[in-house]
């Protein structure tokens, strides 16, 4: 089967592209497409994220295991695009250069019979240019707890000047 899947920059313009590939391929080989897609040289450190509707980011799955472990990370080059992207679960999240953090949202738009005399992967539709510069990213959350900014005086909690 034949997957069409848009990938969209998280940015203020409509920056995206549409691709088919197998349901067979790995991870490795539509991270190879996304980052031909979008004009990137590929060589920088890249990773999906499985999520559920809301984009809330669950299990990675690396390009590589960069762990000091050899802990269970699930890896690309080992995992197909059927077993991530599902009818079911049709979003991901792609992390393109972890010092830039080129973010994009993926989604399985449509399951199709192969066609003959395609070759996949293959770019259905571009639209957008993407910007010199990765979009910039607010990292905030909401407050859980209310902090009660009682200790205006730290004098009388007892520590040991050479506590370490």
């Amino acid at each position: 089967m034949i997957y069409k899947i848009r990938i969209i920059l998280d940015a203020e313009e409509d920056i995206f592209r549409d691709i088919e590939i197998e349901d067979s391929s790995t991870l490795e080989e539509f991270h190879n497409a996304i980052t031909q897609a979008f004009g990137f040289g590929g060589s920088e450190m890249a990773s999906f994220y499985t999520c559920d509707e809301e984009w809330n980011q669950d299990e990675e799955i690396a390009l590589f295991d960069m762990s000091e472990t050899g802990a269970d990370v699930r890896l690309m080059n080992e995992t197909n695009v059927d077993d991530v992207l599902t009818e079911q679960s049709p979003k991901m999240i792609y992390v393109y250069d972890f010092f830039s953090m080129w973010t994009f949202f993926v989604e399985l738009a449509d399951i199709t019979e192969k066609e003959d005399n395609r070759s996949y992967p293959n770019v259905l539709f571009s639209f957008g240019e993407l910007p010199d510069s990765p979009p910039e990213k607010k990292f905030e959350s909401k407050p859980s707890v209310d902090f009660d900014d009682s200790f205006d005086n730290y004098d009388d909690l007892d520590f040991d000047e050479n506590w370490n």
